[in-house]
C-alpha cells in the first residue's frame, strides 16, 4: 500500500494528534473513501485511537496512519499535501486513480465504480 504524506501534510496532522490528546502512543490518522461528495467519493481524515482489525496500517515518520481495506484501492498512488494560502487552507489529495474530481477538490470519481454523487450546496 502506497500512501504519501508531503511534510507539511505529517507536521500538520501530529499537530492535530499532540492537541487532541497527551497520549499518542496508539492515535493515528484514518484516511478513508466514502460515498459521498458531488462527484460520488470523498475523502475522509479522521483521528482514531487505534487500528480496527482489517486496517492497513503504514508508519509515515512519526505518524500512524490507518487505512481501511475498502478504501485501500482507491488510496493507492494518493499524495496528500497540506497548503496554507490567502485564498486556500487545507489538505490536498493528488489521486492517480480518480478519472475526475470536482471543482472543491474534496470529491472524486474512479471510473465505472463511482456511486452517484450529490450536488455541492
Amino acid at each position: 500500500m502506497a500512501l504519501t504524506l508531503t511534510e507539511a501534510a505529517e507536521f500538520r496532522l501530529r499537530t492535530f494528534l499532540q492537541a487532541s490528546s497527551k497520549d499518542v502512543s496508539q492515535r493515528g490518522i484514518r484516511v478513508a473513501v466514502n460515498d459521498g461528495g458531488c462527484s460520488g467519493y470523498q475523502y475522509s481524515l479522521n483521528i482514531t485511537s487505534a487500528p480496527q482489525a482489517d486496517d492497513i496500517v503504514i508508519q509515515q515518520g512519526k505518524l500512524q496512519i490507518y487505512i481501511d481495506a475498502q478504501s485501500a484501492p482507491l488510496l493507492e498512488g494518493v499524495v496528500i499535501d497540506f497548503v496554507d494560502g490567502l485564498l486556500e487552507s487545507g489538505f490536498k489529495f493528488s489521486n492517480p486513480n480518480a478519472t475526475d474530481t470536482c471543482g472543491c477538490g474534496k470529491s472524486f470519481q474512479a471510473g465505472d465504480c463511482t456511486p452517484a454523487g450529490v450536488p455541492c450546496s
